[in-house]
C-alpha cells in the first residue's frame, strides 16, 4: 500500500466503471482505492467530462492513432493525478474549521491514528502558539491516498492491424494496458488478478518505475491478488527471477467477493491466512534471493534494507470488529471493503435505479451465475437492468449482445477469430448448432438456457459513469450490469463517504440485520452451497478423478472448520454471544458436510 500509513482499509476496484474516478473522489482524504483501466475508450470519454468541466483543453487520441490504448490510458492516469495534487493542495491550505476539508480529513481517520490523536490534542488546546505548531505539523504530516489499478491478466487479448494481422504481444489489451500505466506519471501500484501470465508478467522488465532507486523505493509497485499460499510463492518467485519484486500479497475470499469468483477447493480464508502468517518469512527469503540474483544480473544496485512485503486482505468483511481480528491476528496491512461502497454515490458511480436495487437487496438477491463470457463463476445482482435487457432479446427472438468493444473477445469454438461468448453472432452460431444434435427436449432447453446466459459485460459494467454525469452515447445500451459481492445483502442504507468510514471504524452501525453470519461462517457456506451445486451437476456414478476432487474439497473444509473452532477463543474482539453463535453455526455446518457421500464407478 502506498501512502496510506493511517487508514487500515482500502476500496477494491468495483467492475469498470463504478470507481474508474473513485480516485478524484476519495484520494484527498488520504483513502486508497482501486480504479479499472481496461476500458480505453471509457477513460478517454471521461478524460474529455473532466478536462471539460475544469475548462481545461482538450485534444482527444483516437482511435485510429498509433498506440491509442496505452496513450489514452497514460493520459487518463496523468489527468487524474494532476487532479488529485491540487485537490490535495487546496485541502492542505484549508482552514480548521467546521466543514472544512482538512477537518473531513481528520474526521474520517480512524480515532486511535497517531495523525487523529494530535489533531485531537489540537481541539483540545487553549494556546495559541501550540495550536498553530500543532496546525502546521498536521498539514505537514497527511498525505493523499494512492491511485492504484487494477489489471485482469485474463483480458489480454490478441489485437489485430486493419489488414487483418496479428499485431505483435506488446499491442495485447492487457500488455497495452500495462504499458499505459508504466508510463504515467502515477506513484502508485498495479493489482494484477485472475491469476499468472507469464509473457504479461515477464512485460513488466521492460519498465524501470518497476525497479527499485538507490535507496531501495520503488516509483511503481507490483501487486498480485492471490487466492492461497501457493499461487503467492509460484507467482513471486517467477517476477522475482525477472527482477521484479512484488510488494504486496492481497488475498481474496475465493467467493465471498464481489466481481467474477475463483473459487478455492475448499481451502478457506482462516486457514489461508493462517499460512501467510507462519510461512511469510520463508516467501520473502525465497523471493530476496531470487530478487537479488536478478538484480546484479542487470546492474542494478540498491539499499535493499527497506525491501519487504504487506499482506492484505479483501472479501466479505464486514464490521469494524472483523477487520480488527484481522489486522490483530494475521498482521495484515489493510482490509479492502468492496461491496459497501456501492451505496456509497459520493465515492462510486452508481445510477439511481441499480442503486435502488443494491440497497433492496437481500441474501436471495445477489447469486454466483453463469453471465460472464469468459466462463468465470460472477458474484450478480438479480433482475439487474443488464439481465432484464438480455432476456426480453431473448423472448423476441434476438438473443445475444451486439459486440462493439470486444475486451472479452476470446472463444475460438465457432469462428476463426477469437469472438465473445455473449456477442450475436456467436449465440446464434451456438443456436444453430444445438439445433443439428437431435438432442433431447431436455437436454436442448439446458444447452439453449446456457447460450443465451452471457451478458455484454464491456458495456454493463462501463455505463454507470456515463450515466452519472450524464454522458450517455445512443448507441450504447443504458442497461447496467453490477457484481456486488454477497456481503452488501446486509447492507441497505445508501450512505455517505463519512457514514460508511465510521462504520469501517466502529463509530455507527450500517447493518441493522442482527442474523448476518461472521465473515468465515458466509464464506463456509458459500463453500458449501458451491460443492452441492459441483455435486448436482456431476454425471452419476464418478470418475475416479472426479471422486478425487470432491473428496479433498470436503477435506479442506473439514480442516478449515476444525481451524476455526480452534480459533474462536482468540476472536476477542467480538462478544462471548458472537463467539457463541460461531461455534453453534460451525457444528450444523460440519454435521451438513459429513453427510455428503460420493458415489465412484
Amino acid at each position: 500500500m502506498t501512502n496510506s500509513v493511517d487508514h487500515q482499509f482500502h476500496i477494491p476496484v468495483l467492475g469498470i466503471g463504478f470507481s474508474v474516478d473513485t480516485p478524484l473522489k476519495v484520494a484527498k482524504y488520504g483513502i486508497t482505492s482501486v480504479l479499472s483501466i481496461v476500458d480505453d475508450t471509457l477513460l478517454e470519454k471521461l478524460r474529455g467530462y473532466y478536462l471539460k468541466k475544469y475548462n481545461q483543453p482538450y485534444i482527444p487520441i483516437t482511435q485510429k492513432e498509433k498506440d491509442s490504448r496505452a496513450r489514452r490510458i497514460t493520459a487518463y492516469l496523468n489527468m487524474v493525478n494532476r487532479f488529485v495534487k491540487e485537490q490535495f493542495e487546496s485541502l492542505k491550505n484549508s482552514a480548521f474549521v467546521s466543514g472544512s476539508e482538512i477537518t473531513k480529513y481528520f474526521e474520517l481517520l480512524p480515532d486511535f491514528s497517531r495523525l487523529k490523536i494530535k489533531y485531537q490534542e489540537m481541539l483540545a488546546s487553549k494556546d495559541k502558539t501550540i495550536i498553530q505548531k500543532l496546525q502546521q505539523w498536521l498539514r505537514d504530516n497527511i498525505k493523499p491516498g494512492s491511485i492504484d489499478v487494477n489489471i485482469m491478466t485474463k483480458v489480454d487479448k490478441t489485437n489485430y492491424a486493419s489488414n487483418g494481422t496479428a499485431l505483435p504481444a506488446a499491442y495485447n489489451d492487457a500488455h497495452a494496458a500495462l504499458r499505459g500505466y508504466a508510463s504515467s506519471d502515477l506513484e502508485s501500484s498495479i493489482i494484477f488478478s485472475a491469476g499468472m501470465n507469464p509473457r504479461l508478467y515477464s512485460y513488466l522488465e521492460s519498465f524501470s518505475d518497476f525497479y527499485p532507486n538507490d535507496n531501495g523505493k520503488f516509483k511503481k509497485k507490483v501487486v498480485i491478488k492471490v487466492s492461497d499460499f501457493r499461487s503467492a510463492f509460484i507467482q513471486g518467485k517467477f517476477l522475482a527471477k525477472k527482477g521484479i519484486w512484488v510488494s504486496e500479497y492481497r488475498i481474496e475470499s475465493g467467493l465471498n467477493c464481489g466481481g467474477h469468483a475463483f473459487a478455492t477447493d475448499g481451502l478457506l480464508l482462516g486457514p489461508i491466512l493462517e499460512e501467510f502468517k507462519n510461512k511469510r518469512n520463508d516467501l520473502l527469503q525465497s523471493v530476496r534471493e531470487l530478487f537479488f540474483r536478478a538484480m546484479k544480473n542487470k546492474g542494478i544496485s540498491f539499499n535493499d534494507d527497506t525491501l519487504n512485503i504487506d499482506v492484505t486482505v479483501q472479501g466479505g468483511v464486514g464490521t469494524a470488529t472483523e477487520q480488527e481480528f484481522l489486522i490483530r491476528r494475521y498482521g495484515v496491512k489493510s482490509v479492502g471493503w468492496g461491496s459497501p461502497f456501492l451505496l456509497v454515490p459520493e465515492a462510486v458511480n452508481v445510477d439511481t435505479e441499480t442503486l435502488a436495487k443494491l440497497s433492496e437487496a437481500g441474501e436471495a438477491n445477489i447469486y454466483l451465475s453463469d453471465v460472464s463470457p469468459l466462463g468465470i463463476p460472477f458474484s450478480n445482482l438479480r433482475d439487474n437492468s443488464k439481465d432484464i435487457e438480455k432476456m426480453a432479446r431473448v423472448n423476441n427472438g434476438k438473443p445475444g449482445s451486439p459486440c462493439t468493444k470486444r475486451f472479452l473477445a476470446f472463444n475460438n469454438e465457432l469462428t476463426d477469430k477469437p469472438s465473445c461468448t455473449a456477442s450475436i453472432s456467436f449465440v446464434t452460431k451456438k443456436i444453430n448448432e444445438l439445433k443439428l444434435k437431435f438432442l433431447k427436449p431436455d437436454e436442448l432447453k439446458r444447452e439453449y438456457d446456457q447460450a443465451v446466459a452471457k451478458v455484454c459485460l464491456c458495456e454493463g459494467l462501463t455505463v454507470t459513469p456515463l450515466i452519472v454525469n450524464h454522458l450517455e452515447n445512443p448507441k450504447q445500451s443504458k442497461a447496467v450490469s453490477v457484481c456486488p459481492g454477497p456481503n452488501l445483502a446486509y447492507f441497505s442504507k445508501i450512505s455517505s463517504l463519512k457514514e460508511m468510514v465510521d462504520h469501517i471504524y466502529g463509530r455507527i452501525n450500517l447493518i441493522k440485520d442482527s442474523n448476518r453470519p461472521n465473515l468465515f461462517i458466509k464464506e463456509l457456506n458459500l463453500y458449501i452451497d458451491f460443492l452441492q451445486k459441483k455435486l448436482a451437476e456431476s454425471l452419476e456414478p464418478l470418475s475416479a478423478q472426479t471422486e478425487e476432487f470432491f473428496k479433498t474439497f470436503k477435506s479442506n473444509l473439514l480442516e478449515g472448520i476444525s481451524y476455526y473452532k480452534k480459533i474462536i477463543p482468540e476472536i476477542v474482539e467480538e462478544t462471548e454471544k458472537v463467539r457463541q453463535k460461531i461455534r453453534e453455526d460451525l457444528e450444523q455446518i460440519e454435521q451438513k458436510l459429513m453427510s455428503f457421500s460420493f458415489a465412484t464407478t
